[in-house]
């Protein structure tokens, strides 16, 4: 089944849409102005209940459809990220400094659309609650939302959303049963010893040698702690120390990432680089400090509904376009928070060619939209169908 005639009708309206979003990105959870647009839509479809200011900026709309039956959520996200736009687009961002690199504004496009539909047709028994979400990129706003009580308040049963795949054929999808994404954690350690002239290091206590040996034992963690089997990744990414070239500084930083599926992975990381730091802080005479921040958990699709997803999708797209046994990827998303409240699943709309996510010549393929869109609309019609 292609993409819905009546969804594909308006796909200029969409475009539309998206372009002012594009033209207006917002940071974190300042989404006022984006959660105002999308607001402006809603009532224009002829929504009328529509809760505003969740999570600072966010919104949920409720769709009724006909008859009694569960509320089934649909996410999207709103926010841009801090990043200066090279696209050259005559649609480009208005806000220098900030940008959809990311695909939100398309994401929102493609829930506005289904919302749009689903609307007119009401063709499902239950309601549809349409999340409108502020601040995943790094702020957790669906954390936020899940804690301020959204999944009781509206009652929603089970949970939905869609991501951009650039590099992926256009209009294809794919997701997996279990894990998708992994959790996003940061370390730091703050390395103090003594300094001196460069000419005199017996003298001093060097923070830059204890933060090398630091920096190469970090690596054994996947090399030789982990099982075989056992999905991870730690990343040095900064290392800090130093002025000049005839002086041995006083201190040493050292900023990296970690990327795990699994909790006991996780605890064993943690256990291990507390070690190797305590190890070193002896071994060189140093103190060594180390902090490890857990971000954003796993996004683990429930296998149930990934299977039901999948199935949706090819109706949609094609069986030949639908991948349902996907392996992970080592990125991270705060959609994990609302499927760790509620049976859900996440995928994947492949964009066709672009440049990458958070990359500053990244733009959203218009042209799957409707597509997106409707396969929103087919998911809640398929889910939740009238008897």
């Amino acid at each position: 089944m292609p993409p819905v005639n009546r969804i594909a009708d308006f796909a200029e309206d969409m475009t539309a849409w998206r372009r002012w979003m594009h033209q207006n990105p917002e940071l974190q959870f300042d989404c006022h102005k984006t959660a105002a647009f999308v607001v402006e839509q809603l009532r224009g479809f002829g929504i009328t209940e529509i809760h505003e200011n969740i999570a600072t900026s966010g919104v949920i709309a409720i769709i009724e459809g006909q008859g009694a039956g569960p509320t089934i959520g649909l996410r999207a996200d709103m926010d841009a990220l801090p990043i200066l736009e090279a696209t050259g687009k005559d649609y480009a961002s208005q806000t220098e400094g900030k940008m959809h690199a990311c695909g939100h504004d398309g994401h929102t496009t493609m829930l506005l659309g289904a919302a749009r539909y689903l609307a007119e047709t009401r063709n499902f028994a239950g309601r549809v609650a349409l999340i409108f979400q502020p601040a995943e990129e790094g702020g957790g706003g669906a954390g936020v939302m899940v804690e301020e009580g959204v999944m009781e308040r509206f009652d929603i049963s089970s949970v939905y959303a869609l991501h951009n795949a650039p590099g992926v054929a256009e209009g294809s999808f794919y997701t997996t049963p279990g894990p998708i994404m992994a959790a996003a954690d940061t370390f730091h350690i703050h390395v103090t010893g003594q300094g001196g002239h460069g000419a005199y290091p017996h003298e001093c206590k060097d923070p830059i040698i204890a933060g090398l040996g630091i920096c190469n034992a970090l690596q054994s963690i996947v090399s030789r702690d982990r099982k075989g089997l056992e999905d991870l990744v730690v990343s040095v990414t900064q290392f800090h120390s130093g002025t000049t070239d005839n002086v041995i500084p006083d201190t040493a930083y050292i900023n990296g990432t970690v990327r795990t599926f699994d909790s006991g992975v996780q605890e064993m990381v943690i256990e291990r680089m507390q070690a190797i730091c305590d190890g070193h802080a002896a071994a060189f005479g140093v103190e060594v400090v180390f902090e490890f921040e857990k971000g954003y958990p796993p996004t683990i699709n429930h296998a149930r509904e990934a299977g039901f997803a999948a199935a949706v999708a090819r109706d949609v797209a094609g069986e030949a376009m639908v991948v349902e046994d996907a392996e992970p990827e080592m990125g991270a998303e705060d959609f994990s928070y609302m499927l760790q409240a509620r049976p859900g699943a996440y995928l994947f709309i492949g964009q066709g060619d672009s440049a990458g996510l958070h990359h500053p010549e990244y733009d959203f393929n218009d042209a799957i939209a409707p597509i997106g869109a409707s396969f929103f609309a087919r998911l809640v019609e398929t889910a939740q169908p009238l008897r």
